[in-house]
């Protein structure tokens, strides 16, 4: 089964709402049609420049999907400084982050709370991007496969076989967020190989085989290339890089 590949770019708590517009627009300037043909790129800007990017992407009718950094599980109430799913669809989001590992070791969201959020985003019709992975301890103990598969059950219990077949899930080694460390390209996908394994266990084998697994942890334009060569992963979920137009495209563009 061929899967289309997806790059995503999170840029965190970063730009401006007026930063994130000459971002994307740089972006679109340096990717072309045929870039969109073969990838599936998605920007996801912090809460504050969701709408600006919005309005740049649908009036200059660019192919850029937006995507969102995390979410609330509820649909409304008395969460401050909280954004549900059904806020975030209004606004043209197609992809949501859920489960990141600075959301789970910053901020303590555990599986169960991982699982709520990736549901909200499910009920309102986005795609998640489920983030799984280990801590360095963790790799050290050897309990890489056991942490990864957990994460991921945990996370899309409950789901039908349509559902499964959509959702994205992208390896991210904690000890690689952000350090300038990278799993090698066999690592990442023997990962991503244990991911297809526990979403098959979940429901049919060919929502498994149909669900897309990205690699994400310090990639850049200089190893995107070794990563996109394992037909076990089928892109990236990119940090620092997605910040530079130039470098972004360059992920994208990681055939080139």
């Amino acid at each position: 089964m061929t899967r289309r590949d997806l790059i995503a770019g999170n840029w965190k708590m970063n730009a401006s709402h007026l930063e994130a517009i000459q971002m994307v627009q740089k972006l679109s300037y340096r990717l072309d049609p045929e870039d969109h043909e073969r990838v599936d790129v998605v920007v996801c800007p912090p809460y504050t420049a969701l709408r600006s990017v919005q309005t740049v992407i649908e009036a200059d009718h660019l192919r850029i999907h937006l995507g969102a950094q995390d979410v609330h599980w509820e649909q409304a109430g008395a969460y401050t400084g909280e954004v549900s799913a059904t806020m975030l669809e209004k606004l043209g989001v197609g992809f949501v982050i859920v489960g990141h590992s600075e959301r789970r070791h910053i901020f303590g969201e555990d599986d169960a709370v991982v699982a709520r959020k990736l549901k909200a985003v499910v009920a309102a019709g986005m795609t998640p991007i489920l983030a799984v992975g280990e801590t360095l301890e963790q790799r050290e103990a050897g309990n890489t496969d056991e942490v990864v598969a957990g994460q991921s059950r945990s996370a899309l219990l409950g789901l039908d076989a349509d559902q499964l077949g959509r959702i994205v899930v992208a390896y991210e080694p904690v000890w690689a967020i952000g350090t300038g460390r990278t799993a090698d390209p066999d690592t990442a996908a023997a990962a991503a190989l244990v991911i297809r394994a526990a979403l098959a266990e979940l429901g049919e084998a060919e929502a498994a085989e149909s669900a897309r697994i990205l690699y994400g942890g310090s990639v850049n334009p200089g190893n995107i290339a070794a990563f996109m060569a394992k037909r076990e992963i089928d892109g990236a979920l990119v940090g620092g890089a997605s910040l530079d137009p130039d470098q972004f495209a360059a992920v994208v563009r990681y055939w080139v």
